[in-house]
């Protein structure tokens, strides 16, 4: 509800307030998940802060009148997640000041358009589980998901009013550039269009525009520098999609849940991740590699034997090295776009998000 929102001269809530009380141990999970567990105390301590008071505003945020309305917007709020956006909201805010009243309902406007994607994402995916439990779509029906979805939108809309016309700007920039990214996938490469820089595009549109938009937030309504404002926004679209395929290499790679969801799924679905269009675009005359692309090229790969054994040629492939080579090139990128930013504790965290993405699918 509007009246959540935090405004200048309001009380904001802080890290003693019931919203930290309740998230204090999850806040410092979420660090660790993200390779920051050896953060600066007084970044960990702000950043605490920022998150806590996040938490008890998303709930409030996205209160409705309408029973079906409330529990459904709660769903995804309540299962939780890495709360990745909101994080780099708290963090690039640090360049500022992030006790500034903004900063709080910016990272809530962040959080609530991710989620409403998420709604949209699980109905055009059909997917049946999201963050360990039943999705929206499945628990009551598509058009209510994709209701919700819009209702999340709204609710992220009549929040940044109040932070002013350049965020609505901004916020309203970055949903189209999600659309255009979901009608990019939706459509595919179009004729003669190269299928690996279709699929980076699509992810910086889907993924690095967003990303890229929180850490902009955390320097704008921190006060910050504009040159570190806008240091924050490159950093934030290229650490964004390095997250983004890592996550995909992890669906390969990893043995165990590690990304999520049980490793191998984007195949068996039939999703060209980096990986997957690094093979097919390989010209290797070894045997692996002519009949990996020969499975590959059957699109979803559903069949138990040959989902294993192209799992296997995919790990043991040069294009999951290449792969890895990628991510471990944007994670790099990254740190170069933090040179403009004071040394100090924020910046060090920054750069160890780029450490971890770098290194977590090696």
């Amino acid at each position: 509800m509007v009246g959540s929102v935090v405004r200048p001269g309001d009380e904001r809530p802080g890290a003693t307030g019931p919203g930290a009380r309740r998230s204090g141990s999850s806040t410092r999970q979420r660090f660790g998940a993200m390779g920051l567990e050896q953060l600066d105390p007084t970044v960990e301590a702000a950043m605490g802060s920022v998150l806590g008071s996040v938490e008890a505003e998303l709930r409030d945020s996205v209160f409705s009148a309408d029973p079906l309305v409330a529990e459904a917007a709660r769903h995804l709020v309540e299962a939780g997640g890495k709360r990745f956006r909101p994080m780099l909201v708290a963090l690039g805010a640090q360049f500022g000041d992030p006790r500034e009243p903004f900063v709080v309902p910016a990272a809530v406007v962040m959080e609530l358009t991710h989620l409403a994607t998420l709604y949209h994402d699980d109905v055009m995916d059909e997917a049946p589980v999201r963050r360990g439990a039943p999705s929206a779509n499945s628990r009551w029906t598509n058009s209510v998901a994709i209701l919700v979805g819009d209702y999340l939108f709204a609710r992220a809309a009549d929040i940044a009013a109040d932070l002013g016309t350049e965020a609505v700007r901004l916020q309203a920039r970055t949903f189209a550039r999600l659309v255009h990214g979901q009608i990019a996938e939706t459509v595919g490469p179009r004729g003669g269009e190269d299928p690996v820089a279709h699929y980076l595009h699509v992810i910086a549109e889907k993924t690095g525009s967003l990303i890229a938009t929180s850490a902009q937030f955390g320097g704008m309504f921190g006060g910050a520098n504009p040159a570190h404002v806008a240091a924050l926004a490159r950093y934030g679209e290229t650490i964004g999609v390095a997250f983004q395929l890592s996550d995909d290499l992890l669906d390969i790679a990893s043995e165990s849940e590690q990304s999520g969801k049980t490793p191998g799924t984007d195949l068996r679905e039939g999703v060209p991740t980096l990986p997957v269009l690094y093979a097919l675009a390989a010209d290797d005359g070894d045997a692996a590699s002519v009949r990996l692309r020969e499975i590959l090229a059957g699109g979803p790969v559903t069949d138990d034997e040959q989902h294993a054994e192209a799992l296997t040629l995919l790990r043991e492939s040069a294009a999951l090295k290449r792969a890895r080579e990628t991510v471990r090139s944007y994670a790099e990128e990254a740190r170069e776009q933090l040179s403009p930013l004071p040394v100090g504790g924020p910046r060090r965290a920054l750069e160890s998000l780029c450490d971890f993405i770098a290194d977590r699918t090696s």
